[in-house]
C-alpha cells in the first residue's frame, strides 16, 4: 500500500528524519545588539573589516629597531655598537625614518619606523639607552609583524553563522564592531503530558505512590536553555483532549517559535496529540523514527511552528532531543554547525541489541594510554532509567543492520555521538 500524498510518514531512519525537519526549519530572524551582549548568539551578517590588522609594521617584542645589514657581524666577541636616536613607545610612533647604522629603543606593539627590519631582542643587548651594544643576528629580519598579517582591509573577519565565542568578541571588538547583526534567540514551548504526572512541588503523591515527578518538564527546559533557545513553560497536560489542546494553543500565544511535547505520541488510548494536533489543523510530517530508544516520535507543522512529539520515557525524551530537537533549534538561531562529530571509540564490553533498529546506548568515554577514546555502559538501558543519561558523557551508536549479525564483542569500533563537554574533560591536566 502507498502513502497518499500529504500523509505522514513513518519508520524514518536518522537521517531521513533530519532532513525531514530541517527542510522545514529556517533562523527565527534577526535582531542588532550591542557588542558586549552578543556572547553566544550567531553572527546574521558578515562582520567586514573596515581596515587591516595590525594597522601597522609593529614589534613583536621589547628591544631595538635596526637594520638587518647594520648588525651582520654581531657575535658576544665581536658585538656590534649603534647609536641609539630615540625611543618609540607603545601608542607611540618615530619622528624620524631610521637612519643607517643606527637603532631605535622600541617597546611590544610600537610601530616599526621607516627603514628598520628587524627588532632585536633586549637580551641580546645591554639595554643602553643612548647607545646599544648588540652580541648576537638571531633576529636579523625578524620580530617585525607586518601591516595585515592577521586581517586585511575588507576581509571578512567573522562570517554570517559563526556562534560569538571569547575570541570571536575580540576580533570583532578589534574592527569596530560596537553593534552586531545576530540572530534571534528562538522561543521554544516545552509543554509535558500524562495523567500520571506531577511537579517537585506536590512530591507528597509521589512518596504515597499516586504519580511520578515530570521529570522531562526539567530536563527539556534545561537542554533548550543548553541549545541556546528560551525555554517557555507550557505547563503540564492531563491525558485529556481539551487540556492538551488549550496548552497547544498557548504556544500559538506566547509566539513559540517551536513546540516541544513529550508524551502522547505513540498508539495508546490515553495518546491524544495526534487527534489535537490534526483538529488544529497541524501538518504532519512523520510519526516514527527506526530507532531505540525514541521510536515513537514525530513531526509536524502548527502553523508555521514546528513541532517536535518527543516519547514520554525519560531517556527517550532526553535522546531524541540531542538527536532532533538540539539541530533544530541550532538552525533556528542561524548557526552553520548543527550536528556533533561522531567519533571511533572501543567497546570494553560485549553489546547487544533486540531489535532491528539504530541504538543509542548510555556510555561513559575515557582515553587510554593508546590515545584512542574507549566506551563503557552506564548500566542497565531501559529507557526510564534516567541515572543512566546522567551518568553518560556520549551515546554509542550501534547500526540497525548489526541485529541478527555476529555479536558486537568488547574490542570492536564503533560510533559514539559525544554529550556536551563531558567526554572531553579530564581532572588531571595531561601535559
Amino acid at each position: 500500500m502507498t502513502r497518499t500524498e500529504g500523509a505522514p510518514r513513518t519508520a524514518l531512519t536518522v537521517s531521513e528524519a533530519c532532513a525531514s525537519i530541517l527542510a522545514e526549519v529556517r533562523p527565527v530572524g534577526r535582531e542588532q545588539v550591542r557588542l558586549a551582549d552578543a556572547l553566544g548568539r550567531a553572527l546574521a551578517a558578515d562582520v567586514v573589516a573596515p581596515l587591516s590588522l595590525p594597522p601597522w609594521d609593529n614589534a613583536s617584542m621589547d628591544g631595538y629597531a635596526v637594520r638587518a645589514a647594520d648588525v651582520a657581524t654581531a657575535s658576544a666577541e665581536t658585538p656590534v655598537i649603534l647609536p641609539v636616536s630615540e625611543t618609540i613607545p607603545a601608542g607611540g610612533s618615530a619622528s624620524r625614518p631610521l637612519a643607517p647604522t643606527t637603532a631605535m629603543r622600541i617597546m611590544t606593539g610600537a610601530p616599526v619606523p621607516e627603514g628598520a627590519d628587524s627588532v632585536i631582542r633586549v637580551e641580546d643587548t645591554d639595554g643602553g639607552s643612548d647607545r646599544v651594544v648588540i652580541r648576537d643576528i638571531r633576529d636579523a629580519g625578524r620580530n617585525v609583524r607586518p601591516r595585515g598579517e592577521d586581517l586585511r582591509a575588507e576581509d571578512v573577519a567573522v562570517p554570517a553563522g559563526t556562534v560569538i565565542g571569547a575570541a570571536q568578541l575580540g576580533v570583532l571588538a578589534s574592527v569596530g564592531a560596537a553593534t552586531v547583526d545576530v540572530y534571534r534567540l528562538p522561543r521554544v514551548g516545552v509543554l509535558t503530558t500524562g495523567d500520571e504526572l506531577v511537579d517537585v512541588d506536590r512530591f507528597d503523591e509521589v512518596l504515597s505512590g499516586r504519580r511520578i515527578v515530570s521529570s522531562n518538564a526539567y530536563t527539556l527546559r534545561a537542554s533548550v536553555t543548553m541549545a541556546g533557545g528560551v525555554p517557555i513553560d507550557l505547563g503540564l497536560a492531563g491525558d485529556d483532549p481539551v487540556a492538551l489542546r488549550e496548552r497547544l494553543e498557548q504556544a500559538r500565544d506566547a509566539a513559540c517559535d517551536l513546540v516541544l511535547t513529550s508524551g502522547g505520541v505513540s498508539v495508546g488510548e490515553y495518546d491524544f496529540t495526534r487527534d489535537v494536533l490534526r483538529d488544529l489543523g497541524a501538518r504532519m510530517r512523520f510519526w516514527r523514527v527506526r530507532i531505540r530508544p525514541g521510536g515513537p516520535m514525530g513531526f509536524g507543522l502548527l502553523g508555521a511552528i514546528p513541532w517536535l512529539g518527543l516519547p514520554g520515557n525519560p531517556v527517550s525524551s532526553m535522546v531524541t532531543f540531542e538527536l532532533f530537537a538540539r539541530p533544530t533549534i541550532r538552525r533556528q538561531r542561524g548557526e552553520r554547525l548543527l550536528f556533533p562529530r561522531p567519533l571511533a571509540v572501543v567497546i570494553d564490553e560485549d553489546v547487544s541489541i533486540g531489535a532491528p533498529l539504530t541504538h543509542f546506548l548510555r556510555v561513559v568515554l575515557s582515553m587510554r594510554e593508546d590515545g584512542v577514546p574507549h566506551a563503557r555502559l552506564t548500566g542497565p538501558q531501559g529507557s526510564g532509567l534516567l541515572t543512566s543519561m546522567a551518568r553518560a558523557n556520549a551515546l554509542l551508536v550501534v547500526p540497525l543492520e548489526r541485529y541478527g549479525a555476529h555479536p558486537i564483542r568488547a574490542g570492536e569500533t564503533l560510533l559514539a555521538i559525544p554529550l556536551g563537554d563531558g567526554a572531553f574533560l579530564s581532572p588531571h591536566c595531561g601535559l
